[in-house]
């Protein structure tokens, strides 16, 4: 299973090669699912590799001039100061029991697992529909981008998320981004909210320095490997494609903690 798990690692940098985003949407199962870590510590762990990851696609990204940094700066100072006070005060202090009811009872492990797949599927669907609409909406206007990308912050931090699956669809319906540019600096805004996080969480929790440092490694591999084949899959078919992978991973969340 742990060789499994490592060769998951791989995949999660290629997939936020390809689509600057979606590396949480693997690697928070991966540690859940795979390699049995509890819930609350894989969301912790997953800032870290995601994050890592991130920095250095989006490294890759800015000597291919695929970074906006006037978009980043604006969705990733909001996003961080939600990503950082969400992983400091209100994960520690969710209660253990979320709600039971009879002999039903939602942990506090669950719930953030639900939620996590929950946040996947809307995300999903307004992409999806943006994709099949030719929206000619305006851009939003400044306000509403701060709140909107706090908002967004706070559920990066509750499911551990790097957030791609819920930047990508911003920058590209609200900040008019094309598909491969919003994939540039999504990386570049997910490894600012992933390393403000999880040192939130380093506050909080006992890390395994040496699990982490090999898992993300291995995602960094994976990361110049998606990048490499990014350069010859067609715009409009990585953003449909990213949108389903983010269905398939928030179904297969939702039927493991359902059933």
């Amino acid at each position: 299973m742990e060789i499994i798990a490592y060769i998951g690692a791989v995949c999660i940098g290629i997939i936020l090669g390809l689509t600057g985003g979606g590396g949480s949407l693997l690697t928070v199962p991966i540690l859940v699912y795979i390699l049995h870590i509890n819930p609350i510590i894989a969301t912790a762990y997953s800032l870290f590799i995601v994050g890592s990851t991130s920095m250095v696609g989006a490294f890759q990204s800015y000597r291919n001039g695929l970074v906006d940094f006037n978009n980043g700066i604006l969705f990733a100072i909001p996003s961080f100061i939600g990503v950082y006070l969400t992983r400091r005060f209100i994960i520690p202090n969710l209660p253990d029991i979320i709600f039971s009811l009879e002999s039903y009872i939602l942990t506090k492990e669950t719930f953030l697992m639900l939620l996590f797949a929950i946040i996947m599927f809307f995300s999903a669907f307004a992409m999806l529909k943006k994709t099949n609409e030719n929206s000619k909406e305006k851009k939003a206007t400044i306000g509403v981008l701060i709140f909107q990308t706090f908002f967004i912050g706070i559920i990066i931090g509750l499911v551990g998320a790097g957030g791609g699956f819920l930047i990508i669809p911003s920058l590209v319906i609200f900040a008019k981004l094309p598909m491969k540019k919003a994939i540039g600096t999504s990386l570049f805004i997910i490894a600012i909210n992933s390393s403000i996080g999880f040192i939130g969480d380093v506050q909080n929790h006992t890390i395994d320095w040496f699990f982490l440092f090999s898992f993300a490694s291995l995602s960094i591999i994976g990361i110049f490997i998606g990048i490499y084949l990014n350069k010859f899959i067609n715009e409009k078919h990585l953003k449909k494609g990213f949108t389903y992978f983010v269905f398939l991973m928030a179904t297969v969340i939702l039927v493991k903690e359902l059933l």
